[in-house]
């Protein structure tokens, strides 16, 4: 049991609630891959379940941005190409396969720019509101 640490006059705070987790995912592990997990766990003060729970989830959560801002960057990929052509077409210029392809290496170049420079602007926007 561990000693009280309660401060006298001062209510003790409830633990939050354990959560239920009722999935289960599993694999196999080679002796020396399963003690560098038993070993990192430890360093961290951790089951090992705990701590391959908490670097699953990590991984899982770090990985969904970067698909959001890749389908974004490609989003602006798609209005930086509609911009850049359908002006000029629509004064009735015409655009030969090399100003295409070029178009295509601008838009390649710069789309993740044009992504990051449309999100701050949003971030600019909500903070004014």
């Amino acid at each position: 049991m561990k000693p009280s640490t309660a401060v006298p006059n001062e209510t003790p705070t409830r633990s939050p609630k354990r959560i239920r987790r009722d999935r289960t995912v599993s694999t196999k592990l080679t002796e020396t891959e399963f003690a560098q997990i038993e070993r990192l766990a430890g360093d961290c003060g951790q089951w090992i379940s705990e701590w391959v729970r908490h670097v699953l989830l990590d991984t899982v959560r770090e990985s969904e941005p970067l698909r959001q801002k890749a389908a974004f960057a490609e989003l602006q990929a798609i209005r930086l190409l509609l911009i850049n052509t359908l002006e000029p077409l629509l004064r009735g210029e015409k655009m030969s396969s090399d100003q295409f392809k070029e178009l295509l290496r601008y838009v390649k170049d710069n789309k993740r720019k044009a992504a990051e420079e449309m999100l701050a602007s949003y971030a600019i926007g909500s903070m004014e509101e």
